[in-house]
């Protein structure tokens, strides 16, 4: 058994971040549990074809660590992913991390005090627990009738196969969100036919991204403060967009972009029907592609939208019993952000795990912390996604909100802080206030923001410094607070 005072999970930007700033604090006994080999979190897991971020790179990564070489405004995955381990490594938190310890559940106890983390690799105990897994950890795979008897290869977009040869190959495509997108242009050159089937048809705009040039790269390393002004000025336009989010009828000139975007790639009036969404710009993610329309242009491609009726062997047979040959199967089907796998194995105090207290709709104090359970923190949780601007933001945020806990606490001899439940009451019903009327949940469609109780648990409806400015203090009297 392995005792500790801080006890991250997970090696995100989220994890990552947190074990940065306790360093920069001159707090060091902490550890962080990766369950994977490597460090990175999703950064890590998507290898597909094509994977990039659709926020700006001098946005989309640590105010504290500022990166004066990207190399593209939009970066790839592998460039934030050698960002993430260039600042473990230079920030110190490489010593602080356990590789290949999958977290199987805590527990809390009340008579020590302490969290009880069981891994793969052995028992911790720890004061805090720091959950940082991430929204967009755990892919979700559809139920298909006569799927487990399909011959062919399969995988999803978050684990794929390198292996697998598709030149020349009959695939099919399931799913049209933001990683489809972006692959299906990488391998519509490649395969012999290429099936891509949509339920809903996304809104996409076209990707204004470019390479940096090495001389503004140079000028970034050598006078930093213009990196941070370049930085600011990208935080102020995408915060300037956010009324359009809370307005639906504001999005008529998004959504106008959106359809000539359609228009000029797509000639067929039939495809571009299928391809034009009925619901409003914004109301699912938006999504960054200047390749996507006129890969599906091609003649090898078709997209199919009445369902799948049934997979078979080497088959797929459509809603409408068309039958078609398939070698591959590809689900770009995404994630389940609203229930976490660990919100299951997580046990408070009462013996009630975290998502029986979410009862099917997440909600948590700042978004950061959880009424019922004790030293309990969460970075990216509950109505902290974002659909205008970097999640980035939002997280640091939190982990200041964790510093300042962690430093009232030493200072005012406490063992241990919950959320009165009060005040996660008042301010979840704030959120929810701000959240109506807004595209998100008035724009006509059923998105992965919604949970099962149909509230949307995932983002936050305002203006990103005005979480900041409500999350960075830790305020006492909205804590129960428990003396060493």
């Amino acid at each position: 058994m392995t005792e500790t005072r801080i006890l991250i999970v997970g090696s995100g930007f989220g994890g990552l971040g947190a074990a940065l700033r306790l360093k920069q604090r001159g707090i060091h006994d902490f550890l962080l549990l990766e369950r994977a080999a490597d460090l990175g979190g999703t950064w890590r897991d998507n290898t597909y074809p094509g994977c990039a971020c659709d926020v700006e790179s001098h946005l989309y990564s640590f105010s504290f660590a500022q990166n004066p070489d990207w190399s593209q405004w939009y970066s790839g995955q592998p460039e934030i992913r050698a960002y993430l381990q260039r600042c473990a490594r230079d920030g110190g938190a490489m010593p602080h991390i356990r590789f290949e310890h999958d977290v199987q559940g805590a527990r809390w106890d009340d008579s020590t005090r302490r969290w009880r983390v069981e891994t793969s690799n052995g028992t911790f105990v720890a004061q805090f627990l720091v959950l940082a897994t991430g929204p967009l950890s755990e892919p979700v795979l559809p139920v298909l009738p006569g799927l487990a008897r399909f011959e062919g290869k399969t995988f999803h977009s978050a684990r794929w196969d390198h292996t697998y040869d598709l030149t020349g190959k009959q695939v099919a495509v399931i799913g049209t969100g933001a990683s489809a997108i972006q692959f299906v242009p990488e391998i519509q050159p490649r395969v012999a036919k290429l099936h891509l089937f949509q339920r809903t048809p996304p809104w996409v705009i076209p990707r204004l991204g470019h390479t940096i040039p090495r001389w503004q790269r140079t000028l970034f390393r050598r006078v930093p403060p213009l990196q941070r002004f370049a930085r600011f000025c990208i935080y102020l336009y995408r915060e300037l967009s956010l009324p359009l989010f809370r307005h639906p009828a504001a999005m008529r000139l998004a959504q106008a972009i959106a359809r000539r975007h359609i228009r000029k790639a797509i000639a067929d009036p039939v495809l571009r029907r299928k391809l034009t969404p009925d619901y409003t710009i914004g109301c699912k993610r938006i999504l960054l592609s200047n390749d996507y329309y006129p890969a599906l242009a091609q003649t090898n491609v078709e997209v199919v939208t009445s369902g799948i009726a049934e997979v078979r062997a080497r088959s797929i047979v459509d809603g409408d019993g068309v039958e078609r040959l398939v070698d591959a199967l590809i689900f770009g089907t995404g994630f389940r952000p609203t229930e976490p796998p660990l919100a299951t194995a997580i046990i408070s105090r009462d013996g009630r795990t975290l998502a029986e207290l979410w009862t099917g709709s997440p909600k948590a104090h700042l978004g950061t912390t959880v009424a019922g359970m004790p030293n309990f923190f969460i970075l990216l949780g509950p109505n902290t996604g974002l659909g205008h601007t970097s999640v980035v933001f939002m997280t640091e945020g939190q982990i200041e909100h964790l510093l300042s806990a962690i430093a009232y606490m030493h200072e005012n001899r406490i063992d241990v802080i919950e959320p009165r439940a009060e005040a996660q009451q008042q301010y979840v019903e704030a959120v929810d206030r701000r959240m109506r009327g807004t595209v998100w949940v008035a724009g006509g469609c059923a998105s992965w923001y919604l949970d099962r109780t149909g509230r949307n648990s995932t983002l936050w409806p305002d203006f990103t410094w005005r979480f900041r400015k409500r999350v960075d203090r830790f305020k006492a009297e909205e804590y129960v607070t428990t003396h060493a």
